[in-house]
């Protein structure tokens, strides 16, 4: 059956599917599709559920995250496996899992922003500013609140988390303006709250080629949650970029692009 997700898709060559993070959608990568367009590769950018134009399931267990997990392998089967994987925030998480469960769709794997999901646990463990930073996430418990309230937040939020314009802005408010968009953001929080024993169960090494691209201003994960992860994922590399947040792929594009191009071409 042919996947429900909306995606965007543009160039030739080797496929690199992008997975967008709250509270964005497929225009997280706007900087990067020409680039990688540019350099040889084809891009499928996706909403995920729950997205701008993306099915909104109103149910939790929707957004349980390895039934996202199975829907992001069910159209890289579609689009073509293997491919190389890209992903941000809740993206990343879920680009996380699928290399530790589904290896075989993948050639590469590229995470920016997002720790390992055992370095987080370990950083939860031992981190008082770790456990702290994780707190904004009881703002999405609640029922109802959130859907109200995110779209007149995000739209103040945003500017001041990272490097966009009012005309990014605007898009990202009719995105955030569609039914059901809220409710979906949500869900992913309140998913994870509810399933995420399920998830340290299936953690498991990544042998695949992996690029780490970290932004120095990260505010929600601390330094050391991209340290130290050997252990789990042999084949790493870690890129560190200065003047930029947890939007690293809007404050730093340059670079960002440079990053992902080598890592992509090189063998």
């Amino acid at each position: 059956m042919p996947s429900s997700l909306n995606r965007v898709e543009s160039g030739k060559g080797a496929t690199v599917v992008l997975v967008h993070g709250f509270p964005e959608f497929w225009h997280s990568w706007r900087k990067q599709i020409p680039a990688l367009n540019a350099a040889g590769f084809r891009t499928i950018a996706i909403d995920l559920p729950g997205y701008n134009d993306s099915p909104k399931p109103r149910e939790i267990e929707a957004y349980r995250l390895m039934n996202v997990v199975a829907q992001i392998a069910s159209l890289i089967e579609e689009v073509g496996a293997p491919v190389m994987l890209v992903g941000h925030d809740w993206g990343a998480l879920v680009s996380w899992f699928l290399a530790m469960t589904q290896p075989k769709l993948l050639t590469k794997l590229v995470i920016l922003n997002t720790p390992h999901p055992a370095a987080l646990a370990r950083e939860m463990r031992r981190s008082r500013r770790q456990r702290m930073n994780m707190l904004y996430q009881l703002f999405f418990w609640p029922p109802l609140l959130p859907e109200f309230l995110l779209p007149r937040l995000l739209p103040w939020l945003m500017p001041r988390m990272g490097r966009f314009t009012a005309d990014e802005i605007r898009e990202y408010k009719r995105a955030w303006n569609k039914p059901g968009v809220p409710r979906g953001m949500a869900n992913y929080y309140r998913a994870i709250r509810k399933y995420r024993g399920e998830l340290r169960r299936l953690i498991a090494p990544i042998h695949i080629p992996t690029q780490l691209i970290w932004a120095d201003r990260e505010p929600v994960f601390t330094r050391p949650s991209s340290e130290n992860i050997e252990e789990w994922v042999p084949n790493l590399r870690v890129e560190r970029v200065a003047r930029a947040g947890h939007f690293v792929q809007t404050d730093q594009p340059e670079i960002v692009n440079e990053i992902l191009i080598r890592f992509l071409t090189n063998e």
